[in-house]
């Protein structure tokens, strides 16, 4: 009697692994790959278009053949405070070899006066753009803040770096790589 109890044991936990391979299976048949679409280090960067405080466009693939640094943050975020003086620094370094540095404001998590103060009293002069409905952070799939894509000349995700507050020297180092 113990062995056919373990035999309908063992055929209940085949069919329901089986039931739960092709729930999984036709669950995500049209989905179109959503799970698994968030950039990539080695994929081009997807590309966007937002304003920036004083109302200029920036669209990310008009940059093609510049270094290009796309900083997801937001006024409230202790690691991304942190490591904004390092980004203007390096930032002021880097500026007139063409180096662009966006930083993409969670607005819709954040609010533009927060932002303001916060551009005002860190005295950041690189493009502060605002992400005002999220569509960036949903396109770039961001988990967490602050979020940093390393951008090759070629539109390339060189390096992707979540959470922080980054150093100076590794941002210089990724710099470094991006561009050999």
């Amino acid at each position: 009697m113990n062995s056919l109890k373990k035999n309908i044991l063992s055929i209940i936990i085949v069919v329901l692994t089986g039931a739960w391979i092709s729930f999984t299976y036709f669950s995500n048949l049209n989905n179109n790959n959503e799970i698994y679409s968030a950039p990539q280090k080695g994929f081009l960067a997807p590309d966007f278009k937002l304003n920036d405080i004083d109302g200029n466009e920036y669209q990310l693939s008009e940059f093609k053949d510049h270094l290009v640094i796309v900083n997801v943050w937001a006024s409230w975020c202790k690691p991304c405070q942190y490591e904004m003086p390092a980004m203007q620094k390096i930032y002021d370094q880097h500026k007139d070899e063409g180096l662009i540095l966006l930083a993409v404001n969670n607005t819709y998590q954040d609010s533009v006066s927060n932002v303001l103060n916060f551009v005002e009293s860190n005295q950041l002069t690189f493009p502060i753009l605002l992400d005002i409905e999220g569509d960036v952070s949903a396109l770039y799939k961001v988990q967490a803040l602050p979020s940093t894509y390393f951008i090759d000349r070629s539109g390339m995700i060189s390096e992707i770096i979540i959470g922080g507050p980054m150093s100076e020297a590794l941002i210089e180092s990724k710099i470094i790589e991006m561009d050999n």
